[in-house]
């Protein structure tokens, strides 16, 4: 059940969304570590790449070359349970294979069947669906209870992310919101507020640029687990516990002063 923008874990497990309406806007860096940061906060979590052509969720969570697949199950070739694997904090993944020729079998279609063989499993699922509006996404969305919009503070990225909104809204999936990532606050960047009234949902969190996110993608391990203290980490635990109504301080690095700050203070106190 969600009320508002928040999680209510009932007996059956909620299924959210997380789409984007373009590439490269980080989206499974969100779907992957939201994920974790969920089973920090102690929920039953599994996560599921729904991107059979393009799979990249396996890479984040250190989980690369596992020879079952949601492909292999989608193609018929196998069940369900046997694609399911332990991730990082005890998270369930269900990888999509980088093969073909699998990719070439599969039935998207089946895909529906599949994420409700999963619910018996975890308290939340999360679905990460394919860039874009194709078949595997719109079966996604509307076999989810809800869905997040993962977008860049840019307008060609708002603009893709409409689409998106849109067609979620005539499926009758609810909106929890947007999540704004690889944020940089430059001057050509769109501001939260402006986003908002764009997009029509609320911006239910704000990732920044981080170099730490390439860091724990280039080993494997999810984000919130090797550089937890980092800004992006600290920003996707916020979001968590936002959405499952939790309390939780994000931990925030204070700037180290500059000299000629340290010098110029240091100049008035001396009056």
């Amino acid at each position: 059940m969600i009320i508002g923008n928040t999680l209510k874990v009932t007996l059956m497990a909620i299924t959210i969304a997380i789409a984007s309406g373009k590439g490269g806007t980080g989206k499974t860096t969100i779907a992957a570590n939201l994920a974790v940061a969920l089973a920090k906060f102690g929920k039953k979590v599994a996560v599921l790449d729904a991107d059979i052509a393009m799979a990249n969720l396996e890479l984040i969570m250190g989980l690369e070359g596992k020879p079952i697949t949601l492909n292999d199950v989608l193609a018929g070739k196998a069940d369900i349970r046997d694609a399911i694997y332990e991730g990082p904090e005890g998270v369930l993944v269900i990888p999509a294979g980088i093969s073909l020729e699998k990719f070439r079998r599969a039935k998207p279609e089946k895909l529906e069947e599949v994420l409700k063989a999963i619910h018996d499993l975890v308290e939340i699922l999360i679905i990460d669906c394919p860039a874009g509006i194709g078949k595997e996404t719109l079966i996604a969305i509307s076999s989810a209870d809800g869905l997040i919009v993962v977008v860049n503070p840019e307008i060609s990225s708002i603009s893709d992310a409409l689409k998106i909104i849109a067609i979620t809204k005539r499926l009758g999936t609810e909106i929890l919101g947007a999540i704004v990532n690889r944020v940089s606050n430059e001057s050509t960047e769109l501001g939260v507020k402006a986003i908002e009234t764009i997009l029509e949902v609320p911006v239910i969190g704000v990732v920044p640029e981080d170099p730490h996110v390439r860091k724990a993608a280039a080993f494997g391990t999810p984000l919130v687990i090797m550089y937890p203290d980092s800004p992006a980490a600290q920003a996707i635990m916020e979001i968590a516990a936002k959405l499952i109504g939790v309390k939780y301080e994000a931990k925030v690095k204070k700037k180290k002063e500059s000299f000629i700050s340290r010098f110029i203070k240091g100049l008035f106190r001396g009056r």
